[in-house]
């Protein structure tokens, strides 16, 4: 089946500057992609270049067989959301959702905008003003007339940015629900990791405008290209070594720790430096055997989270290892403490 939507070595210049660096990228329809990366990666030119707002300097969009490449934003089947949400304090919450469906006649857009208020969960406040709404209604109208016209791709540029973290979980659910209901695809450009991985069928990590790494959220997290990624996406330990040799998917890596066995796929060649990336909570404090690492060192910290603790180990060599533990584990400040971990805990990657 040919993807729903297919960017093809997409570039955006602006004077020396590449804001989207041969961006090439497919997506299928149904899906919800998630563009990460921190102010300035690129992920809202691409978007604007999607939705016809910016021309690309090179290269190519088609969506659903169609090229939209030189298209006007009005003639492309896509609509986007803006972080402002832009709503006309002067109409209605009705007359806002309705507000580009004048060609349909009065009854149809009637009908329309009462079925859009009942896929948002806003029946009743139809004439209301939006100033008098919460922001997360605000944020469901807008998400309603961005969807009046029923178009093939709707593009959310940071649309859970304006919310306190509370709203914003409870946001996330409801967003993503009307996705699944509706099957239209969503690309949702967002800086929040936490966020991209609650929402997201895939994520498309960004940096310095090229596309970094794009998979699903477990597979970012579990298997980063390189330490960008690792980091972005949450607490991490990057171990230095020495690429030793390669048994299968096994990489063993010599580290001023001991030798270390991970997965290593994209590993740099034996005798290369590396980095050995592993997670706090892929840590444990069971006693190792032939197919486990150990690492060996001693409580320098150690913070109470409820139903887990978080230490902050001083190991052999003076470096610090970070591991996310049951809140049982028992380990006072100064404690011995020998660390294992599986070698599919980890990933090793290019220094």
């Amino acid at each position: 089946m040919a993807p729903f939507l297919t960017l093809e070595r997409l570039t955006k210049t602006f004077g020396t500057h590449d804001a989207v660096a041969d961006v090439s990228l497919d997506m299928p329809s149904g899906e919800i992609l998630c563009l990460l990366g921190p102010s300035g990666c690129g992920k809202s030119t691409l978007l604007r270049l999607i939705a016809g707002f910016e021309a690309p300097t090179g290269g190519s969009i088609h969506l659903d067989g169609t090229d939209l490449t030189g298209l006007a934003p009005h003639r492309r089947p896509v609509n986007m959301m803006f972080q402002s949400y832009a709503l006309f304090p002067h109409l209605s919450v009705a007359r806002n959702i309705g507000y580009g469906l004048k060609g349909l006649g009065r009854a149809a857009a009637s009908a329309r905008v009462d079925e859009l208020l009942r896929l948002v969960r806003l029946e009743g406040f139809g004439n209301r003003a939006p100033e008098t709404l919460s922001g997360g209604q605000r944020q469901r109208v807008a998400l309603a007339r961005a969807l009046a016209r029923e178009p093939k791709m709707l593009l959310l540029d940071e649309p859970l940015g304006a919310l306190d973290r509370g709203l914003r979980e409870q946001t996330q659910g409801e967003l993503r629900a009307i996705q699944r209901r509706l099957g239209t695809a969503f690309i949702i450009v967002t800086h929040d990791p936490s966020e991209a991985m609650a929402l997201a069928d895939r994520i498309g990590v960004m940096d310095k405008g090229r596309l970094v790494q794009i998979g699903r959220p477990e597979t970012l997290y579990e298997r980063p290209v390189n330490r960008f990624v690792a980091g972005l996406l949450g607490d991490v330990n990057l171990i230095p070594g020495t690429v030793r040799d390669a048994d299968g998917a096994l990489v063993r890596v010599e580290t001023a720790l001991g030798p270390v066995l991970a997965l290593g796929e994209g590993a740099p060649a034996a005798g290369a430096p590396a980095l050995v990336a592993l997670r706090p909570e892929r840590l444990s404090t069971s006693s190792a055997d032939g197919d486990r690492n150990a690492l060996d060192g001693h409580v320098e910290a150690s913070t109470y989270l409820g139903d887990r603790i978080r230490l902050q180990i001083r190991m052999v060599d003076g470096s610090t290892i970070r591991a996310t533990l049951p809140a049982g584990a028992g380990l006072a400040s100064g404690a011995p403490v020998r660390l294992s971990f599986a070698p599919d805990a980890a990933t090793v990657m290019a220094a």
